[in-house]
């Protein structure tokens, strides 16, 4: 089992900048997939970024030059790096891995853009 917990959401201005953070622990033995969804109020959960052990790494187009996937292998720890934040940014964010053939999900974290 992989435990994810997300850190790192708060009340910004657009504009402004947040980095949110993933902490996995648990039986990490390779983490095949890191990435960071979204879901907006009355809306779908949404793929923001994703990051393969290998590969290329994905950015939903709109947040294409203004967020940042990142992780620390040795530190077990995915991050999500957000500039220039806009009011449609506005949602809860869940970090996700994959691991052998299983989803993992944190509990997510409250991104709000507002003035």
């Amino acid at each position: 089992q992989v435990q994810l917990v997300e850190s790192g959401g708060g009340l910004v201005q657009p504009g402004g900048s947040l980095r949110l953070s993933c902490a996995a622990s648990g039986s990490i033995f390779r983490l095949d997939v890191v990435a960071w969804y979204r879901q907006a109020p009355g809306k779908q959960r949404q793929l923001v970024a994703r990051m393969p052990s290998s590969g290329s790494t994905f950015y939903l187009d709109s947040v294409k030059g203004r967020f940042t996937i990142s992780r620390d292998n040795a530190q077990s720890t995915v991050y999500l790096q957000m500039n220039s934040l806009k009011p449609e940014d506005t949602a809860v964010y869940y970090c996700y891995a994959l691991q052998s053939g299983l989803n993992y999900w944190g509990q997510g974290t409250q991104v709000t853009v507002s003035s």
